[in-house]
């Protein structure tokens, strides 16, 4: 017999065993690659997949503690709270001592409207891990739907505190706002310095503390706080025009000029050439303000009340009245501004030191319109 066939033969019978002898993938190392590809669509929004491949890791691990808290997640994350809420429950069955899953399940229920079962949940998830920002923020949801303002501010404020540091900002200015909105100006600033301190000094705590600082006459802190949060606000021309504002009042010509000049770099806005025409009348140099004042008309919007408004008397300073009346009486004619009693008031002054009949009559209607006729109007 030909060797030839017996070589091939041999071959063949080795292809095989070779064939034979390839690993194969166990039950739990193929659960384990589900479950991270589970994690990694869930982490990119692809939520469908990751259901897919998680209820697919059922099939080889069926009770594997991870599954239902993932599956949870993703009906969260979906908007599917009745579904996230089934399986956190089941979640928790297997690890009740998971302050995360309380917290999750404390959520959902006050998004159903189950307040005092979200409340308890809460109050467990906080008592399991006291850093839990999560749950600290939604019971101050929670008491500030029952207008428990001082604990709500309390929470936030825990909140604040234990969360990481990029949502520090957002939970210390809702704790602020609320202080703010009760009159409690200091508690505020107080709140506001002392995290500032502690180096949360994002844009908007940092005008917030400037905010605070005004209202307490501390002007050169104000200032300060305004110039920092310009920095850290490259595309807000507000923030600029607050700290030239405060210069200005203070006498600080050169300080306030460059403020100004600093919020035009950002966006050129009449208000600011108004402000700085004041200025420039302020040290008795009439042609730079006539100049500002032409810049103004410019660059006028058309569209911001406090705009329009110190436009119209800066006009006025000007000598040019009846330029001031289009503007004041197109304003107070926006079904928008029919009610605002300053506007409509000023309007009918001017109108009549125009002897501007038919404007004036207007405006006195809208005023009585919205006082009852309790405001007497020129």
């Amino acid at each position: 017999m030909s060797s030839r066939p017996v070589a091939l033969s041999l071959l063949v019978l080795l292809a095989t065993a070779a064939c034979d002898d390839t690993p194969k993938i166990s039950p739990k190392d193929r659960a384990e690659g589900l479950y991270i590809k589970g994690t990694s669509e869930y982490l990119q929004g692809q939520f469908e997949q990751a259901l897919l491949s998680f209820n697919e890791m059922k099939q080889y691990a069926p009770a594997d503690p991870r599954l239902p808290a993932a599956i949870a997640e993703i009906h969260l994350s979906m908007g599917k709270l009745e579904e996230a809420l089934q399986e956190f429950e089941a979640a928790l069955k297997i690890d009740p001592k998971r302050s995360t899953t309380w917290s999750r399940i404390g959520f959902i229920q006050a998004q159903l409207g189950k307040n005092e079962e979200a409340r308890s949940s809460l109050l467990k998830a906080v008592a399991l891990y006291p850093q839990d920002f999560n749950a600290l923020e939604q019971l101050g949801e929670l008491h500030l739907k029952r207008d428990e303002r001082d604990e709500a501010v309390r929470h936030f404020t825990l909140a604040a505190q234990a969360s990481p540091d990029t949502l520090k900002p957002a939970l210390l200015m809702r704790a602020a706002e609320l202080l703010q909105a009760s009159n409690q100006h200091a508690e505020a600033l107080a709140l506001l310095q002392k995290f500032s301190a502690q180096g949360v000094r994002s844009p908007d705590v940092l005008a917030a503390l400037g905010d605070q600082q005004v209202r307490a006459g501390n002007l050169d802190e104000a200032a300060a706080a305004y110039r920092e949060a310009a920095t850290r606000s490259p595309k807000d021309p507000s923030l600029w025009e607050l700290v030239g504002e405060i210069r200005m009042r203070q006498g600080k010509t050169a300080d306030a000029l460059a403020a100004f000049r600093e919020s035009l770099k950002v966006k050129n806005r009449a208000i600011v050439h108004v402000s700085l025409a004041r200025l420039h009348l302020a040290q008795k140099d009439s042609k730079a303000a006539e100049e500002e004042l032409a810049l103004a008309l410019e660059s006028v919007s058309g569209s911001d009340l406090r705009e329009l408004n110190e436009l119209a008397e800066l006009l006025i300073t000007f000598g040019r009245k009846a330029d001031a009346l289009r503007i004041l009486g197109a304003l107070a004619a926006e079904p928008d501004h029919a009610g605002e009693l300053d506007l409509q008031l000023r309007t009918a002054r001017l109108a009549r030191a125009l002897k501007d009949a038919e404007t004036q009559k207007a405006a006195c209607a809208r005023v009585a319109a919205k006082s009852g006729g309790g405001v007497a109007c020129p």
